[in-house]
């Protein structure tokens, strides 16, 4: 437990002492965030934002995890190092995008088949760790019902589904000022108290998967510390963004801490505001199509999509948002923990 705690102080501290360094150098080089021309019209203020900023959450999670591990490393079967790939090759994957946008001024950055054929890769490669894994395999648990589903050879093509998902539904939230970190710093908590639950669960069940249980719980609390300590720099008016640098960083170690506990479902109540963003998004594409085809001209269910900005179009403040998203992850997420309740782990 005590390393748990360092470790969210320790991803802290650092964040915040990277922020006043890092931040005056990304403005100096010019890596300001290029806003995208059909975004709500409030946004074109914030034209030349330094972006990038969550190469520090990354660099503060990196350096928490390493100093906080468990004494005993297990070499590819450690849950710390599989959780550190998803999450660092996936920040790859948005730091390329970053870079296209601000060197090349384009808002779009990487090509669509570009930025899919990274992730794809990342996503097969995890699916597959997971699978082959002794202490994670093919079955998951089911919320609220404490049994399993094995999904066989399912298993690689619907969870690589999931993290494609994932790593794109947290991109899509980070839209308004310190909305995408401050549900990250209340479910990166929850994903190390379900971590601990966990342990208890599995106390008599081997050492190996007990202490590989403290990795996610550790990893989640680091998160959840870094998260935090980007909020003093991105909350409205943000002075730093997170860019597609910080967005896929989240998204990866989001559902690889949900795929190494075998609680996919979960993402569900965790990263339900992450997955409504995409949902909305899928929502009104078929929609406008269908509209468009019934009555002859497009029709919008939103006002824009992803979610968040239609609250924002519908006479929301930023910070109302913010504050909403991160009650209802809060709510959420005591629901997912209060469901490990009686948990039998086999």
């Amino acid at each position: 437990m005590q390393r748990m705690i360092f470790a969210l102080l320790l991803s802290l501290a650092l964040t915040l002492m990277a922020g006043p360094r890092l931040i005056p150098v990304l403005r100096k080089m010019k890596f300001g965030q290029t806003i995208y021309e059909l975004g709500p019209e409030s946004h074109k203020q914030k034209q030349g934002t330094p972006t990038m900023g969550g190469l520090m959450m990354a660099g503060a999670v990196l350096v928490s995890c390493l100093v906080c591990h468990p004494a005993q490393w297990f070499g590819w079967q450690d849950f710390m190092l599989a959780l550190l790939a998803v999450s660092l090759l996936s920040m790859l994957v948005g730091f390329a995008d970053d870079y296209i946008k601000v060197v090349k001024k384009r808002s779009l950055g990487l090509t669509p088949w570009q930025k899919i054929a990274g992730q794809v890769i990342i996503a097969v490669g995890f699916s597959a760790y997971c699978y082959f894994h002794p202490q994670v395999g093919s079955a998951i648990y089911i919320p609220f019902a404490n049994v399993e589903w094995d999904l066989g050879v399912f298993y690689i093509p619907l969870l690589s589904l999931t993290v494609l998902f994932m790593i794109n539904s947290a991109n899509l939230q980070d839209g308004l000022d310190g909305l995408l970190s401050s549900v990250t710093a209340v479910g990166g908590t929850a994903w190390g108290m379900m971590a601990l639950f966990f342990m208890l669960a599995v106390a008599d069940t081997g050492a190996a998967y007990g202490q590989n249980l403290y990795s996610v719980a550790i990893f989640g609390l680091a998160v959840a510390g870094a998260a935090m300590g980007f909020l003093r720099f991105n909350h409205y008016p943000a002075t730093v963004f997170m860019g597609d640098t910080g967005s896929m960083f989240i998204g990866g170690a989001t559902v690889g801490l949900a795929m190494l506990l075998r609680q996919p479902f979960m993402l569900l109540l965790i990263a339900f505001t992450m997955v409504m963003s995409s949902v909305s998004v899928i929502i009104q594409r078929y929609y406008y199509k269908a509209t468009r085809k019934i009555f002859g001209e497009p029709r919008r269910l939103f006002r824009m999509t992803p979610i968040h900005h239609h609250f924002e179009l519908s006479g929301m403040s930023e910070t109302q948002i913010v504050a909403m998203y991160a009650v209802v992850t809060g709510i959420l997420s005591l629901v997912a923990i209060l469901s490990l309740y009686g948990l039998k782990v086999a």
